[in-house]
């Protein structure tokens, strides 16, 4: 990367909830990034691995994780495999991310691991426009790394009763790292998931996100779709499982929202 050529956009994707389409959310919107021309590289941070699992880079393969990351064994240049999306790549997850809390415990810089393997020289070599984190469903050590060491965050949100309840926590957390430990920290936006359009409770909590986070909630709606929830067991992106779907047409979608308003 030259001097002129601007540094990867860091974004965690993360809900201390679990189900709402957190990982679906990483692996296609990076597809769908990868899609409109970006490089973009996926950091799977959860220890279940989904994200890897959804892209068809299996156990036996994952030789370098993000655990090595972590800890502190390897670089993230070292940890990259292809996928077989054009200009996506990921550093896949192993249950050995379990370990890493009790692990880092008595490291000063237990917060600042995922922070600073990111911004070391060598990740200049490497050259990606985006580089999207897929975090573990708690508010753990794992996902303070990647807080800390993101630009910004996007939420998925799932269109059900007490959604925004659950949100009230992640944005309490996401202040105390900004006030502790990255500042520039900012929600990229909340992406609503799984949405069935016919639910007259979908349709509430849609309006009541938008009326209480106003331009924060992309325009863009996620539907609840069979072809998504299909697409992981098939290690592929629902955009190239099945391009058509309204699911893949949403995705899309979502990452040129994305782009657009990275360049606002």
């Amino acid at each position: 990367m030259s001097d002129t050529a601007p540094a990867p956009r860091i974004i965690a994707i993360t809900n201390q909830k679990g189900g709402v389409g957190k990982t679906t959310t990483a692996i296609n919107l990076g597809a769908g990034l990868a899609r409109a021309g970006q490089a973009v590289i996926l950091i799977d941070l959860d220890p279940q691995g989904n994200a890897s699992t959804g892209l068809g880079i299996a156990s036996e393969d994952r030789i370098t994780t993000t655990y090595d990351i972590i800890i502190g064994n390897a670089r993230p240049a070292d940890a990259i495999v292809a996928t077989g999306v054009e200009n996506l790549s990921l550093v896949p997850a192993t249950t050995d991310l379990s370990s890493a809390d009790i692990e880092l415990f008595s490291s000063e810089r237990r917060s600042f691991l995922l922070h600073d393997a990111l911004r070391k020289p060598a990740m200049e070599e490497i050259g990606a426009d985006f580089i999207l984190i897929d975090c573990p469903p708690s508010l753990n050590l794992l996902t303070v790394n990647a807080l800390v060491a993101a630009d910004s965050v996007i939420v998925p949100l799932q269109t059900e009763f007490f959604a925004l309840e659950g949100l009230s926590q992640l944005m309490l957390t996401l202040r105390e790292v900004r006030q502790t430990a990255n500042p520039r920290l900012r929600i990229a936006g909340i992406a609503l998931t799984m949405h069935d359009s016919r639910n007259k409770l979908a349709q509430q909590v849609e309006a009541d996100a938008r009326d209480n986070l106003q331009d924060l909630v992309f325009r863009t709606v996620i539907p609840r779709n069979v072809r998504v929830s299909e697409a992981p067991s098939h290690g592929r992106p629902v955009i190239d499982y099945d391009p058509s779907s309204k699911g893949s047409l949403a995705y899309l979608q979502l990452a040129s929202e994305l782009l657009e308003r990275d360049d606002t």
